[in-house]
């Protein structure tokens, strides 16, 4: 994949606290940037996929009226939480 450049307008304040944050890390300003620009959007695809799947489980939802009874969605969240925490069936 071909890298092209992209101007970015900073404020001066942004720019001094990017500088100070490479200087700290032993980093240039521009892999800061990429990280975070990288990283802002892996969440913001991640959330995108979420409420996409959110969206279609209320679609079907509204089309069937079948729906996950209180008593398992409380049990399977146990579950997970147990699981999180490295516990094994309480």
């Amino acid at each position: 994949m071909a890298a092209t450049t992209v101007g970015v307008k900073l404020d001066g304040e942004t720019r001094t606290r990017l500088k100070k944050l490479g200087d700290a890390r032993q980093r240039s300003t521009h892999w800061l940037m990429k990280e975070a620009i990288a990283r802002y959007l892996e969440t913001e695809e991640r959330y995108e996929l979420e409420r996409a799947e959110d969206l279609a489980r209320w679609r079907r939802y509204v089309e069937t009226g079948v729906a996950v009874p209180h008593e398992e969605a409380a049990i399977r969240l146990k579950a997970l939480a147990n699981a999180a925490a490295g516990k094994a069936g309480d």
